[in-house]
C-alpha cells in the first residue's frame, strides 16, 4: 500500500517553467512518475521538459483532466495565489517546496484547504516518497532509488537532509519504508506528525514508523498522546534532536522556522511525555537500526 503518493499519482507542476520547476520536473520523470503537464501563467501554449504548459490550473484541469497532486514550486511570495489556485481547484493533495512563506499566507492557504478538503504538505517540504511506487517533490532527489528501498518502516520527519538519511540508515540495516515524509520546517504546516502517524495506522504495509522530532513545538508531544490513547497502535520510535540546544538563549532559532528554543515544550517535557506514551525513545541517533530489529518480528 503506501500513503499519499503511489504509482498511480497524477502530478501537475506550478512554476514548471522556472529553475526549480524544471528540476523538480526531471527528478519526477526520472522515478517514473506521471507528470501531466504544468502551469506558468502567461506561458500557457509552451511545452517544458517535453510537457504541455497552462496559463492556470483550471485549464490545465479543463485540457489533461483531473490530477491528484499540484506540486508549487514557486518563490515564497507567490505562494499564496498558486495554492489558492490548486486548492481552488480541488486538487487532492498540494505540495509546497518554498521555504518561509509568510505566516499568513500560509494560515490562509491552510484554512481555504481545510474549507475544500485539500491536504497540503509543506510548505518547506522536501515531499514524500513510496519506494518503488512514486514520489512528490525533491526528496531523495537523483539518489532517491539508492537511498529508499520498499519495505514495512514509515518515516516522518520535518527536516528533508533527515529524510534521506534514515532512508539510506534503514536501506543499510536491511529493511525498507512504506512511505518516507517531509512534512516541512516552517511555523505552520498542512500535514503534522499527528496527521501523518493517522494515516500509517491504516496503511496495511506500515508496521512501525520512525519519527526524527527536534527542539521547539508541541509537535513531538501531540504525537505521544496519539499513541498514550491508543490512537495510534503500531510501534513509534521517536529520537530528539537539538537536545544542546536548550543551553542556549531562549528564543535562539535552529535551522527551520519551527525549531526555536524555549518555544512551547521543552525537550525534558519531550522526553517525559514520549516514555510515559509507550512510544521508543531513540537516545541516539545511530540506535535505530537496533531498535527496528527488535519490533520488527
Amino acid at each position: 500500500m503506501a500513503i499519499l503518493v503511489n504509482s498511480e499519482t497524477k502530478v501537475l507542476i506550478q512554476g514548471i517553467t522556472g529553475k526549480s520547476g524544471l528540476s523538480a520536473c526531471a527528478d519526477l520523470l526520472d522515478y517514473g512518475m506521471q507528470v501531466v503537464g504544468g502551469v506558468t501563467p502567461g506561458k500557457g501554449g509552451q511545452v517544458a521538459m517535453g510537457l504541455p504548459v497552462f496559463n492556470s490550473v483550471r485549464e490545465l484541469v479543463a485540457a489533461l483532466g483531473l490530477v491528484d497532486c499540484a506540486m508549487v514550486n514557486v518563490p515564497p511570495l507567490l505562494t499564496l495565489d498558486a495554492a489558492m489556485e490548486a486548492i481552488d481547484a480541488q486538487i487532492p493533495l498540494i505540495h509546497i517546496f518554498a521555504e518561509r512563506v509568510p505566516v499568513l499566507d500560509t494560515s490562509k492557504i491552510l484554512f481555504r484547504a481545510k474549507e475544500k478538503g485539500v491536504r497540503v504538505l509543506g510548505p518547506n517540504s522536501v515531499g514524500a516518497i513510496s519506494p518503488g511506487e512514486g514520489k512528490v517533490g525533491s526528496i531523495g532527489g537523483p539518489n532517491a532509488k539508492i537511498t529508499f528501498s520498499k519495505g514495512p518502516v514509515g518515516v516522518i520527519s520535518k527536516s528533508g537532509g533527515m529524510c534521506s538519511e534514515l532512508g539510506s540508515m534503514i536501506t543499510n540495516a536491511g529493511f525498507g519504508q512504506s512511505t518516507v515524509v517531509g512534512i516541512g520546517g516552517d511555523l505552520l504546516v498542512g500535514t503534522t506528525f499527528v496527521d501523518a502517524l493517522e494515516m500509517f495506522e491504516s496503511d496495511t504495509q506500515t508496521k512501525v514508523v520512525v519519527m526524527f522530532g527536534e527542539v521547539g513545538g508541541n509537535a513531538e508531544i501531540e504525537a505521544a498522546r496519539l499513541v498514550a490513547v491508543k490512537k495510534f497502535t503500531k510501534p513509534l520510535i521517536i529520537f530528539l534532536a537539538g537536545k544542546f540546544a536548550e543551553k542556549l538563549p531562549k528564543d535562539t532559532a535552529l535551522g527551520h522556522a519551527g525549531a526555536i528554543v524555549g518555544l512551547d515544550s521543552t525537550m525534558e517535557q519531550k522526553v517525559a511525555s514520549i516514555k510515559k506514551s509507550g512510544a521508543i525513545l531513540a537516545e541516539n541517533f545511530e540506535d535505530i537500526p537496533g531498535i527496528l530489529k527488535k519490533v520488527i518480528k
